[in-house]
């Protein structure tokens, strides 16, 4: 007789195991195709626009102050995904839309997009997971005072239409991106940089640009 720990029961066990795990799976796969957000969803009302064919994929991050939300047209974004604008979903803000994100772009994964002056992304952008973007900084000019409750600084940020940016780019407040910019994965970005060119480090530089003479080089424009 085959009793507790035989061979048998850990085969039944085994069998178990893959048939339950195999349901959880199929059942998880169903309700993030269910909770997918699209244009004809009640939710995608309260967004200041939601796009024809646009999709917020499931299990959605914080999303809140959707009226300072702008998702462009065939537009995804990404599973854990956070948009915010504000602090608060109650906060008012100083303009509409706070974020902009533009037509057939793709937000990777557990991305972060947080606003609270203005974030513009132009179209047909696309980023690894795990991006943040913001166009707020902490400030520390008080030695004596926490650096959390000092009052924090603000600049717009926009990144050119066509640009790719890397796993786990950071976008720090007042960066302006030329289009088609390439940035490499783990990249800190701040500052102003052209149309065409490669970005990569901490803090990033120019590591290559595009002529219509030369072609690629490497190095920033001269």
């Amino acid at each position: 007789m085959d009793g507790p720990g035989s061979v048998t029961e850990v085969s039944t066990r085994l069998r178990f195991r893959r048939f339950l795990g195999a349901r959880v799976r199929a059942t998880r796969r169903y309700l993030n195709e269910v909770a997918t957000v699209g244009p004809d969803d009640p939710y995608a009302a309260s967004f200041f626009y939601f796009g024809s064919r646009a999709a917020l994929l499931a299990p959605q991050g914080v999303i809140y102050n959707e009226r300072y939300l702008s998702i462009g047209d065939e537009t995804m974004i990404g599973p854990n995904v956070c948009i915010t604008a504000g602090i608060s979903a109650e906060q008012e803000m100083l303009r509409a839309p706070v974020v902009t994100i533009g037509r057939k772009c793709v937000i990777g994964r557990g991305s972060h997009i947080i606003g609270h002056w203005s974030i513009e992304l132009g179209d047909e952008i696309q980023t690894g997971p795990y991006v943040y973007i913001t166009d707020q900084n902490h400030s520390y000019e008080s030695p004596d005072q926490p650096v959390g409750w000092q009052t924090p600084t603000e600049a717009e940020v926009r990144i050119g239409s066509g640009s790719w940016l890397g796993a786990n780019v950071v976008i720090l407040p007042g960066t302006v991106l030329g289009r088609n910019t390439t940035v490499a994965a783990g990249a800190i970005v701040r500052g102003t940089f052209p149309d065409h060119v490669v970005l990569g480090g901490v803090p990033a530089k120019v590591l290559r640009h595009f002529t219509v003479d030369g072609g690629w080089q490497a190095g920033p424009p001269q």
